[in-house]
């Protein structure tokens, strides 16, 4: 199987491990995002969002949103941009 950089794995809280795709990133107020989706997703799955941290050699950190006001603004943007694109 190739690699796909497109492919995370995060562990949850409990140790477990789960294989996301990330579908788009976006900027909002000078910071990126990533959207994530579970790669067994079905349907009516919903999407995950993580702020992207950039590090040194290409490296980055995906960190959970904490603030919600931070949060809605992504939420805003990334629904704007799937309005623009007719996706539901």
């Amino acid at each position: 199987m190739s690699e796909n950089e497109n492919i995370v794995t995060l562990v949850d809280e409990e140790g477990q491990e789960q294989d996301f795709e990330i579908i788009m990133t976006l900027d909002v107020e000078g910071k990126e995002y990533a959207i994530l989706l579970p790669i067994d997703a079905g349907e009516e799955e919903d999407a995950y969002i993580f702020k992207i941290i950039h590090e040194a050699d290409d490296e980055y950190t995906l960190v959970a949103i904490e603030d919600d006001e931070e949060y809605e603004n992504v939420v805003a943007a990334y629904e704007a941009i799937l309005d623009e694109e007719g996706i539901e």
